[in-house]
């Protein structure tokens, strides 16, 4: 039995291959007979007239999405016309000083219509209390942080010490930031030629796939654009208008400490002040004491010591009962 089943197991097996072979060979000589025929008919395949038959025009292969470092050479052209042109010099220019005068408080409120005048804004302003001296004298003081336009900045600060007292110290200070604004500008324009021939790639995308590469690399190229627009824009107002802080200082907070002539008298006065404040303190202390504290502790003290001798009677007369029990037990034994 198991003999006849593996005969018609193999027998299978080999039939099944030798139709494969023959339907494989048959297939070939059909399809290249077909072929030569078809070559030889009008109008291509079976004869059917060229305007029937005709071949559809090629599709036009749409190019993979390339990355943005392949993207056209106009973006390279566009980045030398910027770095071709002349840019003006771009300062970011500030100040700081700190002034002496008689309000505080008023030259604030100046200081802030000033900068408005000017066309700019306060930035922000503190008014405060210090001390000063040996006798900790409480004084005004303020800070002001302005911002006006830069080519009005030596004036706004011959201003601000119109009405000083004196000039604690001045600062003016500058960056240039050229080479940084003309980079940027360098990189916004190739970001917005990439942009621009990535728009004119997804126009003309047929395929699902092909549109969504393009779109994906489009908003990458969209979020750059706004970033960079948004440091060249930051750039642009920190050299366009300048910052100027202020420190305000009362004039009685600037007046120089005075150390008045030496006395051996007043010391001796203020010496023997004080031993007969250190008497009168003791005195009371003590009259304190006898009054208030002392009978307060003969009143705790009290019920604690009988409580003490309690303690004590029992104490002995549980060890006087002992040495009896031990003698009555001996005398049993």
């Amino acid at each position: 039995m198991k003999r006849t089943w593996i005969t018609i197991a193999l027998t299978t097996v080999v039939v099944l291959t030798l139709v494969g072979l023959v339907t494989s060979l048959f297939g070939k000589r059909v399809n290249n007979t077909f072929n030569a025929i078809s070559s030889e008919l009008p109008g291509g395949y079976g004869g059917g007239g060229s305007e029937l038959y005709a071949e559809a025009p090629a599709q036009p292969a749409f190019p993979e999405a390339a990355p943005v470092s392949d993207v056209p050479k106009s973006v390279e052209q566009a980045a030398n016309t910027v770095n071709a042109v002349d840019v003006n010099r771009l300062v970011i220019k500030n100040a700081e000083m700190a002034i002496v005068v008689r309000d505080p408080k008023a030259d604030m409120a100046k200081i802030s219509q000033l900068a408005n005048e000017m066309g700019g804004y306060v930035v922000s302003s503190n008014l405060y209390q210090s001390y000063y001296g040996p006798n900790s004298i409480e004084v005004p003081e303020a800070t002001i942080t302005i911002r006006v336009p830069s080519e009005r900045l030596d004036e706004a600060l011959t201003r601000i010490k119109e009405d000083a007292v004196e000039v604690d110290h001045e600062n003016v200070s500058g960056v240039d930031v050229t080479s940084e604004y003309v980079d940027l500008q360098s990189r916004l324009a190739a970001k917005e030629a990439a942009e621009k021939k990535l728009l004119e790639i997804l126009e003309e995308a047929v395929r699902t796939e092909d549109v969504l590469a393009v779109y994906a690399q489009l908003q990458m190229i969209q979020t750059e654009i706004e970033s960079l627009k948004g440091q060249i824009k930051y750039y642009e107002q920190s050299a366009a208008l300048s910052s100027i802080s202020v420190r305000l200082i009362a004039e009685e907070g600037a007046q120089p400490i005075t150390v008045g002539p030496w006395t051996p008298s007043g010391a001796a006065k203020e010496a023997i002040e004080d031993l007969i404040r250190f008497s009168q303190d003791f005195a009371d202390f003590l009259i304190y004491f006898v009054l208030s504290i002392l009978p307060a502790l003969v009143l705790v003290a009290i019920p604690l010591y009988l409580v003490f001798l309690a303690g004590r009677a029992l104490f002995r007369r549980f060890r006087k009962s002992n040495p009896v029990v031990e003698e009555t037990v001996e005398a049993k034994e």
